[in-house]
């Protein structure tokens, strides 16, 4: 048995959550070496490192998994995490042949998304061990909360996870983090009459709110001041006590073939690569996922037709669409490694 004593240092895992708007995804840029997956397409206007925008979970989980073993950033920022949710959603529903979630009965629906979405955040501790920062923004939402041992009723501002009812989300990504800030605008009321009764709004200042009130959900490990302005430099000495540098980030390169009398040939220990992907016909989430990990159409109908589905000279294109979502996009981990079994050539 080992026992150490002392603090450990590690990556933080940060959530950052306010209303539409109030620039969630720029305060996130300042991050150190930041790497977005930008899951809404808000940071077109931002000049940031930026994968390719997952149009299904599996793509998602795929993404998070080459940052975890290739290291190419110091922070992996999900921009933003309630619409990778409906990714997972989605996904769910689809492995279930489902058309929503609400289709399982009895809430089934939403245990089986709490179990997909906990190995989602496993996968985000496999990359906090390579010595990444996480932050995951979010959009914040006004629900009627009751206090069971109170009177009455009011409103507070949450995580735009789950519904109401059935919120088994968002205790999740709170538990997991670090840090929970919660961005707002500071509006301050202002008399404009000499007897003080009437009043009129002023200000607007954007501000984070670092620690629980009734009104918010908000936490941190780091001793803040419950209300800090809306600046990276308030939390930068946190953030960056950490010396990630100690695992340099390592792209996978592939050799640059070698030229002689004007032939072009492959270095003898590189393997071909597989011919170029045809996408024709091919649903944009599937097609997505096989460009982003260099798997073909043939490869595809090969793994399939292993397994007595269909032909193997059946294009994907008249492949039944519950087939396509059900079984090649929700469990493409299982197609991925099947067809790296089968084809030696795989450049896996």
């Amino acid at each position: 048995m080992n026992i150490t004593k002392g603090k450990i240092q590690s990556p933080k895992k940060v959530v950052i959550y306010g209303p539409e708007g109030i620039g969630k995804s720029t305060f996130a840029a300042h991050f150190p070496d930041p790497l977005f997956i930008d899951t809404e397409g808000s940071t077109k206007e931002l000049d940031v490192a930026r994968m390719d925008k997952p149009t299904s979970w599996a793509m998602l989980t795929s993404q998070i998994d080459y940052v975890m073993r290739n290291r190419p950033c110091k922070t992996l920022i999900i921009d933003t995490v309630d619409w990778a949710e409906q990714l997972c959603i989605k996904s769910v529903c689809d492995s279930h042949d489902k058309k929503g979630i609400e289709d399982f009965g009895y809430g089934n629906g939403y245990v089986y998304e709490k179990e997909e979405f906990g190995r989602f955040l496993n996968l985000l501790e496999d990359v906090i061990g390579a010595g990444i920062n996480v932050v995951l923004t979010a959009h914040a939402i006004l629900r009627k909360f009751e206090q069971p041992d109170e009177l009455g009723s009011y409103d507070r501002w949450e995580l735009k996870l789950g519904k109401k009812t059935t919120n088994l989300i968002s205790p999740l990504v709170k538990e997991w983090a670090d840090m929970v800030l919660f961005a707002n605008y500071k509006t301050l009321s202002v008399a404009v009459d000499k007897e003080g009764k009437k009043h009129k709004a002023q200000g607007g200042r954007r501000i984070m709110y670092t620690s629980h009130h009734p009104c918010w959900d908000a936490k941190n490990r780091y001793g803040l001041p419950e209300e800090i302005p809306m600046d990276y430099e308030q939390i930068r000495h946190i953030i960056e006590s950490v010396n990630t540098n100690t695992i340099q980030p390592t792209v996978a390169v592939v050799p640059t073939p070698v030229v002689t009398n004007a032939k072009t040939t492959a270095p003898a220990e590189v393997k071909a690569a597989p011919p170029a992907n045809k996408t024709d016909g091919i649903p944009k989430a599937l097609s997505d996922l096989m460009a982003t990990d260099g798997i073909t159409e043939s490869q595809v109908c090969a793994a399939v037709a292993s397994k007595g589905y269909f032909p193997e000279d059946m294009p994907i294109k008249d492949y039944p669409e519950d087939f396509i979502n059900g079984v090649l996009i929700g469990a493409w981990t299982q197609v991925k490694e099947m067809i790296k079994s089968m084809d030696n050539t795989y450049p896996f």
